[in-house]
């Protein structure tokens, strides 16, 4: 089992920043890769980032590439969602999530809410 307690998200004015955090327990941190979420009111949950076991095979949703960078610290056990330059169509409700194999995330956080004011 694994728990996952996101955390950092608020109410940001556009062009502001942000970092989400994610605590990840019960299992050995660097054993899963992790992942970033969102799902905006109305809407499917989409991608937005992943991050392999060691740090490496980082991958972005193409709506947040070069605005967003996500990174993990093992020692830790914390992966980590910095948010620049953050636009109103970034409002949702961010979770972080964890992959024991790829790309199936099996383990997700409660959520935490972004919103971007105009």
């Amino acid at each position: 089992q694994v728990q996952l307690v996101e955390s950092g998200g608020g109410l940001v004015q556009a062009g502001g920043s942000l970092r989400l955090s994610c605590a990840a327990s019960g299992r050995t941190f660097s054993s899963y890769a992790m992942g970033w979420f969102r799902r905006a009111p109305g809407k499917e949950r989409e991608f937005v980032a992943s991050i392999g076991r060691s740090g490496g095979n980082v991958y972005y949703a193409d709506s947040v590439k070069g605005r967003f960078t996500i990174s993990r610290d093992n020692a830790k056990n914390t992966v980590y969602l910095q948010m620049n330059s953050l636009k109103p169509e970034d409002t949702a409700v961010y979770y972080c999530a964890a992959a024991f194999t790829r790309n199936n995330y099996d383990y997700w956080g409660q959520g935490t809410q972004v919103t971007v004011s105009s």
